[in-house]
């Protein structure tokens, strides 16, 4: 059966569970049709549970962000499709988060760094041709990769990733200074995820919602902006 075009459809990279599982279900909550990336591995996701209830709405893909050539192999798939929205849900950080950037292995921040900055910024530039002239592009970056928030230290390495995230955000902004798109690097806030851990104060539940008619609502406003999953504003 031909997709129905009248329904929109997002690209969600990184949706096997966590936020980007969850992200994958409020959209499919909104009517949308939703495209969710999972690592090989042959172990069933959440997402692969998800896609039992919306067989025609949830199209689940292989990709490793990290892995260049699986990332090609992708591209190659997705061509002939049209998103309304890109996201890019990706996020680790040293085993060990409170070393400070002097005493983090040169292995753990070619890694951090590859996870959280470089790879999403691959995808983008290689997949943005599919997203819609006034589409949204759009990253998970976190409250702790704005430098002017930074007042307590503490996380160096993934801070300095999702800053890295945001400026590299920043210049693909200029060269699409004169699209239509709307462009986001999103701040979540502290949950309870495996890499939050169990002492966040908030809930999936009670985030992703906010966190989706963020975006919904950013959808309508071109250019780059830096929110919350409250809508507010983050400092650079």
């Amino acid at each position: 059966m031909a997709p129905d075009n009248s329904v929109k459809h997002i690209l969600i990279v990184g949706a096997s569970r966590g936020l980007g599982h969850a992200l994958a279900a409020e959209f499919l909550q909104h009517g949308w049709r939703v495209t969710g990336t999972v690592r090989a591995g042959g172990q069933k996701t959440p997402l692969h549970q998800l896609a039992e209830s919306y067989p025609d709405r949830l199209t689940i893909e292989t990709l490793d962000i990290c892995l260049p050539q699986q990332l090609e192999t992708l591209h190659d798939r997705m061509t002939g499709s049209a998103f309304d929205m890109l996201f890019v849900n990706a996020g680790t950080t040293n085993r060990d988060p409170s070393q400070t950037i002097g005493e983090v292995s040169t292995d753990e921040f070619m890694q951090v760094m590859l996870t959280n900055a470089l790879s999403p910024m691959r995808v983008i530039e290689r997949l943005e041709k599919y997203v819609a002239n006034k589409g949204l592009i759009g990253v998970m970056s976190s409250g702790q990769g704005s430098i002017a928030n930074n007042l307590n230290g503490q996380r160096e390495l993934y801070r300095g990733s999702k800053a890295a995230l945001n400026m590299f955000m920043r210049s693909f902004a200029v060269r699409q200074s004169d699209s239509d798109r709307a462009l986001v690097t999103v701040a979540p806030g502290w949950i309870k995820t495996e890499l939050g851990g169990a002492d966040a104060p908030l809930t999936i539940e009670e985030t992703i919602p906010s966190l989706v008619k963020v975006l919904l609502d950013k959808w309508q406003r071109p250019g780059l902006e830096y929110l919350d999953y409250l809508g507010r504003t983050v400092p650079w």
